[in-house]
């Protein structure tokens, strides 16, 4: 009897250091956790921001280029500075995702966002061989943080001009209201994406784009899904992909409402 009652509170001594053990281990991995949120959160900060400045350079480069035509100077100026106002909301949205503070909602028109995402980006895309339909009603709203979708619409519109790249090709941007939310869709008959991937697309740092080591086609870094499945997420939304390689993808996001 003493054997068994020496052994039992042998069994009770180790499973109470394992629950210590576990207790430390659990809050170590808190920690790493946190630190490594962090470290996201910063990459998608800096991944976003570039895609802000970007088109603020192509506007001073414009600008240097034709130095005495002075209405272009006017008009990239002016433009100028309401990106920089757009760039100093979406890093104050994104920073206020980062640390989960309720960002306030409002309506406004999808077609607006789209509209003002091609003027920052600065770019035709038909000089690309990119022919592009914008099909979204001009009176369908959405409640949410515009600059958060917006940044997310940018994404998915960079992403689909990068798989079309060099070759051009077809792109859509369209949206309708439907009984469980509103869905938005981005299409492209681009390079399309292998099967294999499809499952790891929305994961952090995980890239199907190789760096050949020219600006136009750089390496991804992994980030731009992750922020647009996080910013859709924090609504309350989804936002899934159908690919097929040599053939196209297509992302469409639901939000409520």
């Amino acid at each position: 009897m003493a054997s068994i009652i020496e052994k039992r509170r042998s069994l009770h001594k180790q499973v109470a250091k394992q629950q210590k053990e576990n207790k430390q281990l659990q809050y170590q991995l808190g920690q790493l956790q946190a630190l490594a949120n962090i470290g996201l959160n910063t990459s998608m900060i800096a991944h976003e921001l570039n895609n802000l400045l970007t088109p603020l350079s192509n506007y001073a480069a414009l600008a240097l280029q034709n130095p005495q035509d002075k209405d272009l100077t006017e008009k990239v100026l002016h433009k100028t500075a309401l990106n920089c106002q757009r760039a100093s909301k979406v890093m104050q949205s994104i920073l206020a995702m980062t640390r989960k503070d309720a960002e306030k909602k409002s309506i406004f028109s999808l077609r607006n966002i789209v509209d003002e995402i091609f003027t920052c980006l600065c770019r035709d895309f038909s000089k690309d061989r990119i022919e592009v339909t914008i099909d979204i009603p001009q009176d369908l709203t959405v409640e949410a943080v515009s600059v958060q979708i917006q940044q997310v619409l940018m994404n998915l519109i960079l992403n689909a001009r990068e798989a079309l790249l060099p070759a051009g090709g077809y792109m859509k941007i369209g949206a309708e209201r439907k009984s469980d939310g509103v869905h938005i869709s981005v299409s492209d008959n681009g390079c399309g994406i292998e099967p294999e991937n499809l499952n790891q697309i929305f994961d952090a740092f995980f890239t199907t784009r190789k760096n050949s080591g020219q600006e136009e086609n750089a390496g991804g870094t992994g980030l731009g899904l992750a922020f647009c499945k996080k910013v859709i997420e924090s609504h309350e939304g989804t936002i899934t992909i159908q690919s097929q390689p040599g053939k196209g993808s297509t992302f469409t996001i639901i939000l409520p409402g």
